[in-house]
């Protein structure tokens, strides 16, 4: 018995030997394969290149790949992604200088040019700041192996910034052609060869839309979801309803914001877009005209997030450019209150090309950017349509500064796109606002507007009982005047201001 149980151990624990040892070849085989053949090069790399989520410049198949052959869909769809990730890669090791991940979509060869052109700017302290915004393939040869294509990327639309040390030097926007060799290698597809066949610079052209409207509207948000209009409790009844009672108060327009993060950023919800249609609709039903801001709770950009916002943007005006309640689109709300923290150039940039394609796909809107001062209001001011700026200084200061303010822009239609005091009167600013105060403020403001004929969008319909802390942050003595800013207050009862809405 003795005996048994021994030889018994003996074999089970040669078994388990063996089985370890094949669960050690197993996994070892696995990685091997894992790492040559199927492995995600961007998670292995830490880089995390997903195209749709951070590069995503317009691109146009010619012939949907070579003509004469028939092109399988998912073959493109790999090219197409490798060949983006590859660009988006090269523009983050020529704004960093290093070379983190470019082995993994140039080949060996292709590497050379590269590696010795960024050394050389990182001796020489430059950096560039590059992005594409369009994209022409066309595929001129696919080897019979499917190992090897020659492509032609005609018109590519390129933004690039030079800097050095730090300070820019140079900023240009080209229009350029290549002609590439990609080889497949371990399954993924990899530049061979780029050469730049033909180079010019471009520059758009901004015909103007005059507008032929004078606004006497008001910035408007739900009373229960300010800062949220699109979410959860989207009712669009209340909208209607609040529609109903700005257009019987004798105004015709009002402005609404797009936030980018809450709308799917990059990729635009469609259900976001539904509640927006209605919004439209509703205004449509009622005579009143819309300005549609747009990116709001947005301020990053980054040169490398542009075709992300391209993207945001260009589905929403698509979407939306003939219905006949637009007015205009507003690009921003007080782009120049991130001039300290994100740099007054990369702003100004960022709108410049963001206003160059609203252009390209609506000929027929406004555009402009809601400045919050008249000190900023000058700026793209040769470039959009009409100027928007805000005032919430004295009453008794306006019209001179609005004055001058014209006098600098002649040719520009000026609009007043936020105004407004608040009502408040408590504990953080006791004695200080009123509900009659409030009230003598707009009465004597509509005098100024009437007598120079100035379009205005007042601030805002409705108090609130809340005001989300990224709007005017956390200290209850900027909070608690926010809230009181409405014509209409918490309850739904008119304020004594409601009489002075309008003129």
């Amino acid at each position: 018995m003795v005996k048994t149980n021994k030889y018994m151990l003996r074999i089970f624990i040669i078994m388990s030997y063996v089985l370890v040892i094949s669960v050690i070849t197993f996994l070892i085989s696995s990685l091997f394969t894992y790492l040559n053949t199927g492995a995600d090069r961007a998670k292995i790399l830490h880089l995390e290149v997903k195209k749709e989520v951070q590069y995503l410049p317009k691109l146009t198949w010619a012939e949907n790949g070579n003509e004469g052959r028939e092109m399988d869909d998912q073959v493109l769809n790999s090219i197409e992604n490798d060949y983006l990730d590859a660009w988006y890669v090269k523009n983050v090791a020529f704004r960093n200088n290093d070379i983190t991940g470019i082995e993994d979509f140039y080949t060996e060869s292709a590497r050379v040019n590269l590696y010795d052109n960024i050394y050389k700017n990182k001796l020489d302290s430059l950096t560039i700041e590059s992005t594409t915004f369009k994209h022409k393939p066309d595929i001129l040869f696919f080897s019979e192996d499917g190992q090897l294509i020659v492509l032609e990327d005609k018109n590519v639309i390129e933004y690039k910034k030079f800097y050095e040390k730090d300070e820019l030097v140079f900023e240009t926007t080209e229009e350029n052609s290549y002609k590439v060799i990609l080889l497949l290698e371990d399954g993924f597809w990899r530049i061979r060869h780029m050469v730049k066949q033909s180079s010019k610079p471009i520059a758009p052209r901004f015909d103007a839309i005059p507008m032929n409207f004078t606004m006497k509207g008001i910035n408007y948000y739900p009373k229960d979801t300010p800062w949220d209009m699109f979410g959860d409790d989207f009712k669009l009844r209340v909208i209607k309803k609040d529609f109903k009672i700005i257009r019987k108060a004798g105004l015709n327009s009002i402005r609404i914001f797009i936030p980018y993060e809450d709308f799917g950023s990059a990729v635009v919800l469609p259900e976001k877009l539904e509640k927006l249609r209605k919004v439209l609709d509703a205004a449509e039903k009622n005579n009143l005209k819309v300005v549609v801001t747009l990116f709001d709770f947005y301020g990053n950009y980054d040169i490398l997030d542009w075709t992300l916002n391209q993207r945001h943007l260009e589905t929403i005006v698509n979407t939306f450019k003939d219905h006949k309640a637009i007015l205009a689109w507003d690009l921003k709300n007080e782009p120049n209150l991130d001039f300290d923290q994100r740099g007054k150039e990369s702003v100004i940039s960022w709108l410049e090309q963001m206003l160059i394609l609203v252009k390209s796909i609506d000929n027929n809107h406004a555009v402009t950017v809601g400045w919050s001062n008249t000190e900023s209001a000058h700026i793209l001011s040769d470039k959009l349509d009409f100027v928007s700026f805000h005032y919430y200084e004295d009453k008794a200061n306006f019209e001179d500064d609005y004055l001058v303010l014209k006098k600098q822009i002649p040719n520009k239609e000026l609009v007043l796109g936020e105004f407004g005091i608040s009502s408040y009167s408590g504990l953080w600013k006791p004695f200080i606002g009123s509900p009659e105060k409030q009230a003598i403020y707009h009465e004597e403001m509509q005098k100024v507007l009437n007598k120079n004929n100035i379009s205005f969008l007042s601030w805002t319909l409705y108090d609130f009982e809340t005001v989300p802390s990224e709007v005017v942050g956390k200290l209850p003595w900027r909070v608690n005047p926010q809230k009181e800013f409405g014509f209409i207050d918490v309850k739904g009862n008119k304020k004594p201001s409601f009489k002075f809405i309008t003129k």
